[in-house]
């Protein structure tokens, strides 16, 4: 039953989920090609990095734009603006990690596109008859003091500009998943990560996301551009 879920999952995800890599320069090697996470089928092949390629520049632009006003500096900063925040919590279709380095809060427009995207994640799952499992967001908002703790421990995403800062964005790791559904039957993470990849690029053609993928650390940087 293993196989069969595999097969679902490839077979009915992988033909519109990523545009083909034949264009991609010469100069990637094949030590990035395979750190990249490539999908490879019969005669293509396909890249996250490809389809989920929207910049520092272009998520920081938008998340100054509509989040929160300034970065807070500290986590007492990040408390006074409570009011312009959402916190955000373990539900059906997510867990939030154990957060070290930020805050579960995020601006209300960011909360909702993270339930939209958890929501077309199971109806995904449900629509293929696959088992319900649950995705991890690991970074919400980050403090000033955060990003220099970050830089501190030699996290290379941790830029000063962080988007994190604005409440409009958020992480999703995509190696790592917990499973709801009580049976021996089971899904490697790689298909789980395609169907993430899937629910992330039907919000991402709607224009209601940027997504970065962070292959180092195993995420998808995610912010809301609305």
């Amino acid at each position: 039953m293993k196989w069969h879920y595999i097969l679902i999952a490839v077979v009915i995800l992988g033909t519109g989920l990523f545009a083909s890599c034949s264009g991609c320069s010469n100069k990637e090697t094949e030590r990035e090609m395979e750190e990249d996470t490539l999908v490879r089928y019969p005669g293509r092949t396909f890249s996250y990095k490809v389809k989920f390629n929207d910049l520092q520049s272009k998520q920081h632009e938008v998340a100054s734009r509509i989040g929160l006003p300034h970065p807070p500096k500290d986590r007492n900063d990040a408390a006074s603006m409570r009011k312009q925040l959402v916190e955000i919590k373990t539900c059906n279709n997510y867990v939030v990690d154990d957060l070290t380095h930020s805050v579960p809060y995020l601006i209300p427009s960011a909360k909702r596109e993270l339930d939209s995207i958890g929501a077309e994640w199971a109806d995904i799952l449900a629509r293929n008859g696959l088992p319900h499992y649950r995705f991890y967001v690991t970074s919400v908002l980050r403090t000033e003091e955060d990003i220099r703790l970050l830089q501190r421990s030699g996290n290379i995403n941790s830029v000063t500009q962080s988007c994190h800062c604005y409440g409009t964005t958020f992480d999703l790791a995509y190696m790592r998943y917990d499973k709801v559904t009580r049976t021996r039957e089971y899904m490697h993470e790689d298909n789980l990560k395609l169907v993430l990849g899937q629910a992330l690029l039907n919000e991402q053609r709607k224009g209601r996301i940027y997504v970065k993928y962070e292959w180092k650390q195993s995420c998808f940087h995610i912010t809301v551009r609305q």
